[in-house]
C-alpha cells in the first residue's frame, strides 16, 4: 500500500469516527438517547400498560366414558365407579344402568391428564380381571 493510500485510508477512518458510526452498528440519524447534534439528553419512551389481570381460559374438560359389553357383570362396574372415581353405592348404580340402558356411561369429568390416566386404569383392571369393559376419553360438552 502506498503512503497515499494511507493518508486517504486514515482520513476516511477519522471522518468516519468523528460521526460516531466506526464499530458500533449505527446507521445515520442521531444515536438512541442523544439529540440531534449528538449531545445525551432525556428521551422520552412511550409505553402503553393494559391494566388488569391477564385473561385467562378455563381448561378444556374431557369425560371418561364407560361402554356397554355383554359379559362384563354389574357388579363389576359398580366397583370399577367405587373405586377409581370415588362414587357412592347410589351414584355407581345409577351410572351402571345408564351403561347398561344405554350403552354409555360418563364415568367423571376431569383435566385431559387425569381423565387419560383414570381411563388406562379402567381397561388394565378391567383386562386383568378377565373382563372386556373399555373406557374411552372424549372432551365434555
Amino acid at each position: 500500500m502506498t503512503t497515499k493510500n494511507h493518508e486517504n485510508r486514515d482520513r476516511e477512518s477519522n471522518c468516519a469516527a468523528s460521526r460516531g458510526i466506526v464499530g458500533s452498528g449505527w446507521r445515520g440519524g442521531p444515536r438512541p438517547g442523544r439529540d440531534a447534534e449528538g449531545e445525551e439528553g432525556d428521551v422520552a419512551i412511550s409505553e402503553e400498560v393494559e391494566e388488569g389481570r391477564p385473561q385467562l381460559k378455563e381448561p378444556s374438560k374431557y369425560a371418561v366414558v364407560l361402554h356397554n359389553d355383554d359379559y362384563t357383570t354389574m357388579d363389576f362396574v359398580v366397583e370399577v365407579l367405587q373405586r377409581f372415581f370415588q362414587k357412592t353405592g347410589d351414584e355407581a348404580v345409577r351410572i351402571m344402568l345408564k351403561v347398561h340402558q344405554d350403552g354409555r356411561g360418563v364415568a367423571g369429568v376431569y383435566s385431559y391428564e387425569i381423565a387419560e390416566t383414570k381411563s388406562v386404569q379402567v381397561n388394565d383392571h378391567a383386562q386383568s380381571r378377565g373382563f372386556p369393559l373399555k373406557s374411552t376419553v372424549e372432551e365434555a360438552t
